[in-house]
């Protein structure tokens, strides 16, 4: 990570559309050029972000991901700009559509190979050690390749050998926050879903302790 002046970044992101913003000011912002900028504020002086800031954690596990066959974005520089008190990760977006995106679509919500696939990829990303906190279909990109990967990828932990199942089982409780993402994976009562992450699983898993953490049975 390496200092960016003031009027370096400003001439960075001149003519940027800002893509998401808080009281705080500017987080996400689509630059001139098609890539992208993420900043990121230290809420508290002390913290894990002073010494591993949030800019290089991204930049981290966009390498680790590239190494495991996972796409997500290329980073193209961290920065550390002090006049605003922000770290900043520059990247280039990954290519395609969130399935949140595809899902809006009939054709697609009920295709059941997306399902199955994203079942699959799951899987995939348990058995590797992935452990993603912020797993929905907002942060799961199609890509041209018809191929899955991941983006706003800071939160992200990563471990050498599979995710234990109380990780595992975290992910799925954080996928029941969205309605929509939720009644996509409900259909014919999580079957498509929970059959694929079986099967591709490195664990042996009980189909009812799945159930129970997407509650499946209360809500189909």
């Amino acid at each position: 990570m390496r200092a960016l002046a003031y009027s370096d970044y400003q001439a960075l992101r001149r003519d940027a559309e800002v893509i998401e913003a808080d009281f705080f000011g500017d987080k996400v912002l689509r630059l001139a050029d098609g890539n992208f900028m993420k900043l990121f504020r230290r809420k508290r002086l002390i913290s894990s972000a002073a010494f591993f800031p949030y800019a290089k954690r991204f930049a981290n596990n966009a390498s680790i991901l590239r190494k495991r066959g996972i796409p997500c974005p290329q980073v193209l520089a961290t920065y550390r700009v002090s006049d605003i008190a922000r770290d900043v990760v520059h990247y280039e977006p990954l290519p395609g559509k969130t399935l949140r995106q595809l899902i809006a679509e009939d054709e697609h919500f009920n295709d059941p190979a997306l399902i199955r696939q994203f079942g699959r990829f799951v899987a995939e990303l348990h058995s590797q050690g992935i452990y993603f906190r912020s797993l929905h279909l907002g942060n799961v990109v199609m890509t041209p390749e018809h191929a899955l990967g991941l983006i706003d990828i800071a939160d992200m932990k990563t471990l050498r050998r599979p995710l234990r199942k109380s990780l595992c089982l975290r992910n799925f409780q954080h996928m029941r926050r969205y309605k929509n993402d939720h009644a996509w994976l409900l259909q014919r009562n999580g079957d498509l879903f929970f059959e694929s992450y079986i099967e591709h699983s490195k664990h042996h898993w009980k189909r009812q302790t799945l159930n129970e953490h997407l509650a499946l049975a209360e809500q189909a």
